[in-house]
């Protein structure tokens, strides 16, 4: 390793451990925050996930989320399962600039179930569309590979209110994680690894007056690479945001189980061999 490698290594090492500490400090206010003003638990649920990678050249590919929801009962909080919460399905172009930074493009559908069952009041499902863009820069630190993941959605939502309208709001994410394998130094098949994530949603539009702050969430769990192409994932996520008042602020504890399917079909000569284990 070179002095130029050297220095450019101890840089990102500094970074590294500048937004750590940044996040571990922002996770510590929020938590004080929940215990100094009014913060309730008001939902735990299970989400399923499946993300989809598909590299179809050099520079491009195909990326997808579909995610299944579940919340709690409305007489039962920690049965994590009694209601529909939402479908989720986000797509894009992924744009591959360099093996540390591409991006993302496209459309998202947001199915959106109602909070009350078997209330004519309520519509039982109300659509989301949205289109959204991402950046993702990615670093190695010795066997760690560190995520910096920058997303942008812009959304048309209505409440599941009868004849509810539509409302536009711009949705702002910046997403910290990381990959750190267990029995080998390096994530490849039958690797055991951890992921510990932390991440700040900031919203605006014209309904967003006194809660800027849409929520922090912190996921952090267990995952095994079982071949390139499949990799499995499980965690808990806590969350804590502002309710529309400013001063009241709600929390959740959500199960998330997630599959990774990656897929190279370029041509065998063109192919980079990689683990794939999403993000």
């Amino acid at each position: 390793m070179n002095i130029h490698s050297v220095k450019l290594y101890k840089k990102a090492s500094n970074f590294f451990v500048f937004i750590v500490c940044c996040l571990i400090l922002f996770g510590f206010c929020c938590q004080l925050q929940a215990q100094e003003r009014d913060s309730r638990l008001t939902e735990t649920g299970l989400w399923s996930g499946l993300y989809i990678k598909v590299r179809t050249g050099k520079h491009f590919g195909y990326y997808g989320e579909h995610h299944y929801r579940r919340r709690n009962s409305r007489d039962d909080l920690f049965d994590f399962v009694g209601r529909m919460r939402q479908v989720y399905n986000r797509a894009g172009l992924n744009i591959f600039f360099s093996d540390n930074f591409e991006a993302v493009i496209g459309p998202t559908l947001v199915f959106n179930f109602t909070p009350q069952p078997n209330n004519p009041e309520f519509e039982k499902v109300t659509l989301e569309p949205r289109i959204w863009h991402q950046w993702l820069f990615s670093m190695k630190i010795d066997r760690v590979k560190i995520y910096n993941q920058f997303r942008f959605e812009h959304r048309w939502k209505r409440d599941n209110n009868v004849n509810s309208e539509y409302d536009y709001t711009d949705r702002f994410r910046y997403k910290f994680f990381a990959y750190i394998p267990l029995n080998h130094d390096v994530i490849k098949e039958k690797t055991w690894f951890i992921s510990p994530s932390a991440e700040i949603f900031m919203h605006s539009g014209k309904s967003i007056i006194s809660n800027p702050f849409e929520d922090f969430r912190t996921y952090n769990g267990i995952g095994y690479v079982l071949n390139k192409n499949v990799t499995f994932f499980g965690g808990h996520m806590w969350t804590i945001g502002q309710d529309p008042s400013g001063f009241e602020y709600s929390q959740s504890h959500i199960i998330r189980l997630n599959v990774y399917i990656g897929l190279d079909i370029r041509k065998v000569e063109n192919k980079i061999p990689n683990i794939n284990i999403g993000y």
